[in-house]
């Protein structure tokens, strides 16, 4: 590759992570609804053909917003996990972490889980930003424990039912930690049985 070709590349990838950047501003600050390819063109200073050119419309750039969020709730989780004092804690922490990281980025969040997207979830085609993610609730279960990818899905399964539900205000926010503690009980319960 020439130095010409390499330093287009790289602006290429430079506009590329400054549509996604401008995007999820933009929908954190007045939410996804005003995020337009006019608007988003404005704001990056480029024409809407070289928008066009990146991304084939709104699901491509809440496509690439998520894939960006998952790297980031991936190190969350990851954090959370690997400070827990003891392995019995570290579902405690690592669901913790998620609700929080659900909590205080909600636009992106909603770009993760909510919102239309091209991104396959538990496929092969799943990209490796959302399986590491999923891995982080697979390492709270012990490797022994044929059914931990299970007892992951359920977990990540009522945490996002519980983020949704509270941001909705359809569950009040201040019985979040008795509903934690009931779901970890449940489950770490059940994989100790087994």
């Amino acid at each position: 590759m020439s130095a010409i070709s390499e330093r287009r590349e790289r602006e290429r990838a430079h506009r590329h992570q400054l549509i996604i950047t401008a995007a999820r501003e933009l929908a954190e600050t007045e939410g996804w609804e005003a995020v337009t390819t006019r608007r988003l063109a404005e704001r990056v200073e480029y024409s809407q053909p070289v928008l066009y050119s990146h991304f084939n419309g709104k699901d491509a750039i809440v496509s690439a917003v998520a894939l960006d969020g998952f790297s980031e709730l991936t190190a969350h989780l990851r954090r959370a996990r690997q400070a827990a004092p003891e392995p019995g804690q570290a579902l405690r922490a690592v669901c913790r972490a998620y609700l929080e990281f659900a909590t205080e980025r909600p636009a992106l969040y909603q770009a993760m889980f909510v919102l239309p997207t091209d991104l396959k979830f538990a496929s092969a085609d799943t990209p490796p930003a959302l399986q590491a993610a999923f891995g982080e609730f697979v390492s709270c279960f012990r490797p022994d424990n044929k059914r931990r990818e299970l007892f992951a899905e359920v977990i990540w399964s009522a945490l996002h039912g519980m983020a949704v539900l509270s941001d909705s205000g359809r569950i009040p926010p201040d019985g979040q930690e008795e509903r934690l503690d009931f779901l970890i009980t449940q489950i770490a319960g059940t994989e100790q049985s087994h």
